[in-house]
């Protein structure tokens, strides 16, 4: 297996739900030593969450928990006591980086803000994940992806058609975390290569809606500049390109969609043709050049779509294997799952649960030397936690008292 680029790297991380803990997962895909401190009686907020079909588990894998948290070391521990507190800055000691999404009270009544971390370890990167950013009259404040991220940044007015009679929400349980997780990693991973540059170790803040903004970034920087707020889609026109016939999605008889993305109709005009059975409009005067077939974009959507919805999604996702311009079968989350293509790169890895049975997680998306992730199963609540305070010195004596004195599950 080649050598992955966090080795080496060591982090702690005071952190529950997803956003914040899966840029743990990430860096633990990386190669990192990631120790998660968990609550010492409760753990994760997020273990034995029941909220609809995210959080479906069979036995003890339970994706709601493994993607976030897959290749960690889970530590229950007291923060709120003396001895567990303790044992969170021996930790600390150790470690390059602290990641936390505790809110500002939080971080300061159980001392683990950045004054209090960097008093411990004056060279460890401090990250802070949050709903809003540490500065500004909302910093106190907590939020979710689907309000700061999705609702607040800007996604849920991108995809919702100006007609609807509701806001749509995100396409998937976690959709904003998982982006906002990514981001945070690739903070970290900035701030280790700064600080071996300079010595100097980073405070690093990643809010959910600076995600959104960055995400949304293009329609927000031609809105400041027009002073004209993006809107979605309309029902009404849904179907249809405005400018140019093959950039569209088009319903199949089977009421399933494909996406049409060929930017450049001059030139994919003709093979498109051919592959939709009207070799006739190739030479259409309507269609003859690139300038008449965006003249003539409504028109042309129209044949399109008369021609798409007679076949079958399958037959369509068959047929155009061949076709030289760039177009999508719009596919569920089970067929994604079961993509080939991402199959093939390795973006699907397979995990060994606690109960030895083989599951399978979606890989982070970045490979290092041409090498798919290899992952590890997320870790049992405190599971790691004697191995742990074996590796700070403490004898077994003292992992006792720890125990009795409630300072560590």
């Amino acid at each position: 297996m080649a050598r992955r680029p966090m080795e080496g790297v060591r982090i702690v991380e005071v952190a529950q739900f997803t956003y914040t803990p899966a840029s743990g997962a990430v860096l633990a895909d990386w190669g990192a030593d990631v120790i998660k401190v968990e609550h010492a009686f409760m753990g994760d907020a997020q273990r034995g969450l029941k909220v609809g079909p995210a959080s479906y588990s069979e036995g003890s894998f339970a994706p709601i928990m493994e993607h976030p948290n897959r290749g960690k070391r889970s530590i229950g521990l007291a923060l709120d006591t003396p001895g567990g507190l303790e044992v969170l800055y021996e930790i600390v000691r150790g470690c390059d980086v602290f990641v936390t999404n505790f809110l500002p009270d939080a971080r300061e009544r159980l001392r683990i803000d950045v004054e209090h971390i960097r008093e411990v370890n004056p060279q460890i990167i401090y990250v802070r994940g949050s709903a809003f950013g540490s500065r500004g009259p909302e910093a106190e404040k907590g939020g979710f992806d689907s309000s700061a991220f999705w609702s607040r940044g800007g996604g849920a007015v991108g995809v919702t058609p100006t007609d609807a009679d509701v806001v749509l929400g995100m396409p998937a349980p976690a959709f904003g975390d998982s982006i906002g997780g990514m981001t945070i990693a690739g903070g970290i991973a900035g701030a280790l290569f700064a600080r071996e540059r300079t010595g100097d170790p980073s405070i690093i803040d990643v809010s959910l809606l600076s995600t959104a903004a960055w995400a949304s970034g293009l329609a927000v920087d031609v809105s400041l500049l027009s002073g004209i707020p993006h809107a979605g889609p309309t029902l009404a026109a849904g179907s249809f390109a405005m400018f140019n016939p093959i950039v569209s999605n088009m319903r199949t008889s089977d009421g399933r969609w494909i996406n049409l993305a060929m930017l450049q109709p001059g030139r994919y005009w003709a093979d498109f043709c051919r592959h939709i059975d009207r070799a006739d409009l190739i030479n259409d005067p309507r269609f003859a050049t690139a300038e008449l077939i965006m003249a003539n974009a409504e028109a042309g959507a129209a044949i399109v779509q008369e021609e798409i919805v007679k076949r079958p999604y399958a037959e369509w996702v068959e047929r155009f294997r061949t076709l030289d311009g760039q177009w999508a079968p719009v596919q569920n989350s089970l067929e994604i799952g079961n993509d080939p293509q991402l199959r093939a790169n390795g973006y699907i890895a397979t995990v060994v649960d606690a109960d030895g049975v083989e599951r399978e997680l979606v890989a982070n998306p970045v490979q290092f030397d041409e090498t798919p992730a290899v992952l590890t199963r997320a870790p049992q609540f405190a599971e790691h936690t004697d191995d742990i305070l074996r590796e700070l010195g403490r004898s077994e004596d003292e992992i006792i008292q720890l125990k009795i004195d409630g300072a560590v599950t």
